[in-house]
């Protein structure tokens, strides 16, 4: 009946270790988060990602809020470093191999624990990652183990406003959403 009968079923979702209204800094993954996934590559090898503007708004958004954004990504793209230093991006590490290693650095450098933090994903490499944060969430399109192993799941796909909900969502959480919007809507 389509199922496939060497996958396992999902586990059940994990409890949160903080609530959404705890956290206090948000790590993203690139490649289907901040992006469809879709990777473009000119005759001469030079790669470029699309990006979605109201994402770009929410990361912003966050800055003025006082929630950090931080990116792990498996990835190095100049595309990458780019766009992030124009979002004012604080935290970024590329070519990650271990992101839980990596998540472990950003605790580190950052001085918030991983229970205090959100990450968002999609794709299996994010799962280490996603098991040590305190607030794990995915994109509408991620891998079911993704989705099984996260607390929120957003309804908009990587690339397509998935981190702009998932920022609402976090604002929302911790009673700044009104106050967010007020800066726009007076």
């Amino acid at each position: 009946m389509g199922s496939n009968p060497s996958s396992q079923p999902p586990s059940p979702a994990p409890r949160p270790r903080c609530a959404p209204s705890a956290v206090r800094l948000l790590v993203l993954d690139v490649d289907g988060v901040l992006t469809d996934g879709g990777i473009l590559l000119d005759d001469h090898g030079n790669e470029s990602k699309r990006f979605f503007v109201q994402d770009g708004f929410a990361l912003r958004l966050c800055e003025k809020m006082g929630l950090p954004v931080a990116v792990i990504t498996g990835r190095r793209s100049d595309v990458v470093f780019h766009r992030l230093a124009d979002l004012r991006v604080r935290y970024v590490y590329q070519g990650s191999s271990d992101k839980a290693a990596d998540l472990a650095r950003l605790e580190a450098e950052s001085g918030i624990p991983a229970g205090e933090m959100a990450f968002l994903g999609d794709d299996w490499p994010d799962l280490p990652a996603l098991r040590r944060v305190g607030y794990p969430m995915a994109v509408a399109n991620a891998t079911d183990p993704v989705k099984a192993a996260s607390i929120f799941t957003t309804t908009r796909s990587g690339g397509h406003g998935a981190v702009r909900e998932a920022v609402e969502h976090l604002l929302a959480a911790r009673g700044q959403f009104q106050t967010a919007l007020n800066l726009y809507d007076r």
